[in-house]
């Protein structure tokens, strides 16, 4: 048995011991620590695991080749499954290294960017490219030429050469602008540098001069120019000038020297004013004029210098301005007719918004001066597109530059400085050359005026020379001899000749010719002042008064077409009537600066369209599209006759109707609508949002609507006895409608605001459609509050109505107890206001006062804040007429119903400007019935100072004034009584 156990290992275990550090001699040792049966060790735990390793190790390689065996075997679609089912079982850590691997295994090389990138990066990406690169692009494939030929790409090359597209480019229409670039771009006039320094000359090179008889021919080309310009003008503004409508009465002209019989010898005549967007005129500047007397005939071969000798001086009164309502009726003199006016070429200023105070420049620009406020952080290309838009192609007398500099360099733009040095540059070379172009010539006056002192240093008046040279006009600066922030411009200036020295010619001071003399004194003194004053303005209210703007134009056109053409009530035909509303509409939508020539454009495409689709048997109108068709929402009253109590009835059913068609425009522009998108899966607001903000509307709306029947009616057979009280007093017993409607309107203008900026479609939904002519120029929040307007409108015609009604009249009782039903109502809404405006009030406090506690509780209003400083006595048993105090620092005292809440006030300069900034931090709070105030005597060593004592503190404070502290201590004092009234 011994020898059995000594001998070697059984041979079909002995696969098991290959690998391990098994020798024979030792297999004694082992046997201790073994069991035959399965050669498992079970002491040495070192062995085991080697052996335990080697054994899964082989068998993991074992079962590994029987399964790639068994995938090379299978079809691919199982080879498909089995990769799949192993991928999803696998940890995120396994699929990267399986990432990896297939990427360094089949990398991927080529990627089309237009596929992977969004489609407006792919544009911005392709407008860096220039215009033979772009072409270049279109011919790699369908989807790049696509991209390469987007008008967004070609609008701007062609617009900044003044290529402009005689048509606006249909809906579907594509590459127009690319089509229109390269038409213009092989037609091209141009000259190489070879050829334009031959012809034109360099800076570096003396111009040789011209013959006098080549001075001779190109002053006479220069003149017909003038004189063709001046009379297409006029052909112009007198097809211009026709009445609307087809009203037109033909003015009476003389002929022979007599008037005609049977007619009068003076009747109207009709001036053509120039519209708002146009600059204005001097008044009381001279202009050149034909004058055509009667009897008087005229020559033919009367030249120019004739017409300029015998030019006058008229007095031009700019009163109404506009698109719409240029005409004004003026009396015809005797023997004349209208003279053709020949205006005088006006001055241009460019002011930058970097200079300080701004504004103030702006509102003393003289009439006659076409003032342009560029942007800084423009481009040169930019400034010269709002120069070109702002001149609408007529020469500039002078272009005056207002803009920041020293006495050694302009700063034009943010990347863009004019010096000695950077003159010469390509690009602000080509400007120059491009805005000489649109001043007159130097013979006729032409020049430029810059407001820097540049003529006050040697390289300043080389700046002006070259700059003369360059553009070959006239350069003036002042000469810096003044001190203080613009006050050089207030100095002598320089004569604009190529040695620069002070003006001896003209004693009034060039900037003069501008801005107004007491306007621009007032800026050069105080710029920098005024900046820091207007800093906070701007921030708070540039967006608003940007869109006031806006609004306020295109109200004045709204109002203009309802209230004075009546459009409403004209007899035209349908079409004509859906042109003029899409065109004034698209007026209202665009800044254009000729709103006749867009509307007359516009008009003239839409024909064209409508023709093209009744080519194509598109045309939805069929044959009533030229019926003719009368709309008349506002029922024709019968005149009666004029007395103080019909009018204030005519007017308020008059008013009923307006109001009327402002609720039934919120039903029909955004209820209707957003109910439909809802009902087809397309939801814009939910059910629950439309319920809160639009339904309350709907019920106003018929309420209203009887109430305007029933005013119709009476006012049908309207006579001294009728009475209208009791359909007021009808109207008022049902006033629960607007009670319910004010009571949501807060809840409703919050839930407008939170989807307008949560939900997209809902804000380009209220971009469509607010403020056009279907809502009256007015937006959604400015039609919701339209029912609180109209209960102040009913108070003020009840009360007209009942002091021109007698009080024996049988209404005189019913108008009285309907005033004073609206005049509860009233009061009801102003309270509603006062407690909205005292919420707005809590809150900002909240915000302004950091670590501060909830102040947002019932009944509690804020009443009044107070600056003051808070002392400290270092001694308190000195007695009160001895007693020092020290300041500790600057609080704030925000009294309100209920309590009093001081302040740390931090104050935080800005650095190099005049601006601070006031922060608050909680220090305490005390309830106004526990506190007391005690007033401390004016001596020596405090003054206008006060004790505010609290149940455990007390705060020694002082006002600046004597004044503040009477006002703070009276209102404190009236709170802390009326809190001790309520406590009780």
């Amino acid at each position: 048995m011994e020898a059995s156990l000594t001998s070697a290992p059984h041979s079909v275990k002995r696969w098991q011991l290959s690998g391990t550090d098994y020798e024979p001699q030792q297999a004694g040792t082992l046997l201790s620590d073994t069991r035959f049966s399965s050669w498992t060790p079970l002491n040495n735990k070192r062995i085991n695991l080697q052996v335990r390793n080697t054994t899964w190790a082989l068998l993991f390689e074992e079962r590994v080749n029987l399964v790639l065996h068994w995938f090379d075997l299978w079809t691919d679609r199982q080879r498909k499954h089995l990769l799949h089912s192993l991928l999803t079982r696998g940890t995120k850590s396994q699929l990267k290294y399986c990432r990896d691997l297939l990427i360094e295994t089949v990398p991927v090389t080529k990627v089309d960017l237009t596929s992977v990138l969004p489609r407006f990066l792919s544009l911005y990406v392709m407008s860096f490219l220039s215009p033979r690169d772009l072409c270049k692009a279109a011919q790699v494939s369908w989807h790049w030429r696509v991209l390469a030929e987007q008008d967004c790409l070609w609008a701007g090359r062609c617009i900044r050469r003044g290529w402009f597209l005689p048509y606006t480019p249909g809906d579907k229409e594509f590459g127009a602008w690319k089509t229109h670039y390269v038409s213009c771009l092989s037609t091209l006039d141009w000259l190489t540098p070879r050829e334009a320094a031959e012809m034109y000359g360099t800076l570096n090179q003396q111009s040789t001069g011209m013959t006098e008889e080549e001075e001779e021919r190109r002053r006479e080309k220069r003149i017909r120019q003038q004189i063709r310009e001046k009379l297409q003008e006029e052909k112009r503004l007198s097809v211009s000038a026709r009445r609307p409508w087809g009203s037109y009465t033909k003015p009476e002209i003389a002929r022979g020297g007599g008037t005609q019989k049977g007619r009068p010898e003076s009747g109207p005549t009709f001036v053509s004013q120039p519209p708002l967007s146009w600059p204005l005129r001097s008044v009381g500047s001279s202009s050149h004029s034909l004058s055509l007397e009667r009897g008087q005939p005229t020559s033919a071969p009367q030249t120019w210098e004739r017409v300029q000798a015998s030019s006058i001086s008229s007095e031009t009164l700019i009163k109404t301005r506009g698109a719409l309502s240029s005409f004004i009726y003026r009396p015809a003199q005797p023997h004349t007719v209208s003279p053709l006016h020949l205006s005088a070429p006006a001055l241009l200023l460019l002011i930058s918004n970097r200079i300080p105070a701004y504004e103030l420049v702006l509102s003393g620009v003289k009439p006659g001066v076409i003032a342009v406020l560029y942007d800084h952080r423009g481009t040169l290309s930019s400034l010269l597109t709002q120069v070109e838009r702002a001149i609408s192609g007529k020469p500039a007398q002078r272009i005056g530059l207002l803009a920041c500099g020293g006495t050694q360099e302009i700063h034009l733009l943010h990347n863009s400085s004019l010096s000695e040095k950077t003159l010469l540059i390509p690009d602000r070379r080509e400007f120059w050359e491009k805005l000489c172009g649109m001043v007159a010539p130097t013979e006729e006056g032409g020049g430029i005026d810059i407001f820097c002192p540049l003529a006050a240093s040697a390289s300043g008046v080389a700046l002006l020379q070259n700059l003369s040279t360059l553009t070959g006009l006239e350069v003036r600066a002042p000469v810096g001899v003044a001190t203080g922030n613009f006050q050089n411009i207030l100095s002598e200036w320089s004569d604009g000749s190529v040695h620069t020295g002070l003006s001896e010619h003209q004693p009034a001071r060039p900037a003069l010719q501008y801005v107004c003399e007491a306007v621009l004194q007032g800026w050069c003194t105080q710029a920098q002042w005024m900046e820091e004053a207007l800093v906070e303005l701007r921030s708070t209210l540039g967006l608003q008064l940007q869109w006031a703007s806006v609004q306020a134009r295109g109200r004045a056109l709204g109002y203009f077409l309802w209230e004075r053409i009546r459009i409403d009530e004209i007899c035209v035909s349908r079409d004509l009537s859906e042109a003029l509303i899409e065109g004034l509409t698209a007026l209202t939508r665009e800044e254009e600066t000729r709103p006749v020539e867009f509307l007359s454009i516009f008009l003239k495409n839409w024909n064209e369209e409508k023709k093209r689709q009744e080519g194509n048997g598109q045309d939805s109108s069929g044959a009533d599209g030229g019926s003719q068709t009368c709309f008349n929402v506002i029922p024709d009253l019968p005149q009666m006759v004029l007395d103080w109590r019909g009018a204030a009835a005519r007017e308020l059913h008059h008013s009923e109707c307006l109001y009327l068609g402002k609720l039934n425009a919120v039903l029909k522009v955004y209820k209707e609508p957003l109910t439909a998108a809802l009902n087809s899966n397309r939801a814009i607001l939910s059910y629950a949002d439309i319920h809160i903000v639009l339904s309350p509307v709907a019920q106003i709306l018929e309420l209203n609507r009887v109430f305007q029947a029933d005013l119709q009616a009476r006012l049908q057979q309207w006579g001294a006895e009728k009475c209208i009280g009791d359909v007021f007093v009808k109207f008022c017993s049902k006033l629960r409608v607007y009670t319910n409607y004010l009571n949501n309107y807060t809840t409703a203008i919050h839930t407008t605001d939170k989807c307008r900026e949560s939900k997209p479609s809902f804000r380009a939904f209220l971009k469509r459609s607010d403020r056009t002519l279907a809502t009256h120029m007015l937006s959604l929040q400015e039609l919701l509050l339209c029912p609180v307007w109209r209960m102040q409108e009913y108070v003020t015609l009840l009360q007209a109505l009942s002091l021109h009604t007698h009080p024996g009249h049988p209404d005189h009782v019913h108008l009285r107890s309907a005033l004073n039903t609206l005049l509860q109502f009233r009061e009801f809404i102003h309270k509603l206001k006062r407690s909205s405006e005292a919420d707005r009030l809590i809150e900002e406090t909240q915000r302004q006062i950091q670590g501060c506690p909830n102040l947002s509780e019932e009944n509690r209003q804020l009443i009044m804040t107070q600056d003051a400083a808070l002392l400290r006595s270092p001694d308190e048993q000195i007695p009160d007429s001895l007693k020092t105090y020290e300041h500790v620092c600057d609080v704030g005292l925000f009294l309100f119903t209920d309590a009093l809440v001081l302040t740390r006030q931090n104050v935080q300069h800005t650095p190099f400007t005049l601006a601070h900034q006031s922060t608050h931090t909680f220090l305490a709070s005390v309830a106004l019935t526990s506190l007391s105030v005690r007033e401390i005597r004016h001596t020596r060593y405090v003054s206008h100072a006060f004790v505010l004592e609290g149940p455990c503190h007390s705060w020694v404070c002082a006002t600046q004034r004597g004044e503040e502290r009477q006002h703070f201590l009276s209102v404190l004092r009236s709170a802390i009584e009326c809190a001790l009234a309520g406590h009780q």
